[in-house]
């Protein structure tokens, strides 16, 4: 079993950053830790991931060249780097794991551990 849980939600100011923070617990191994966020009205959409064995990463068009995820030197922690933040970033954002590389990329992974989540509010 693997327990994952975010930290580093907010109110922050368009324009600002913020570093979320996804740390598992347990005796499983996994694959891939994939970030998440889910706006009210919306779909679940990933934002992005990391391959664990060999570090790549993938981002979601919606976020390239402004989030990044990566590992945190703590072991078993990825980070979500993320910067100049826009009203439309507002949401639950969640950390997920796979448990086995099922795709050629991380964001292909099937997920099966969920964190609880944490909020994110991007307004003036």
């Amino acid at each position: 079993q693997l327990t994952l849980a975010e930290s580093g939600g907010g109110l922050v100011q368009p324009g600002g950053s913020l570093t979320l923070s996804c740390t598992a617990s347990g005796a499983q191994t996994y694959a891939g830790i994939g970030w998440f966020r889910q706006a009210p009205g919306k779909e679940r959409e990933m934002v992005g991931c990391i391959d664990i064995g060999d570090g790549k990463t993938h981002h979601s068009d919606s976020v390239k060249g402004r989030f990044t995820v990566s590992r945190a030197n703590a072991k078993n922690t990825v980070v979500l780097q993320m910067n100049n933040l826009k009203p439309e970033d507002t949401a639950a954002y969640s950390c997920a794991a796979a448990r086995s590389a099922t795709y050629w990329f991380c964001s292909g992974y099937q997920y099966d551990w969920w964190g609880q989540g944490t909020q994110v509010t991007v307004s003036a």
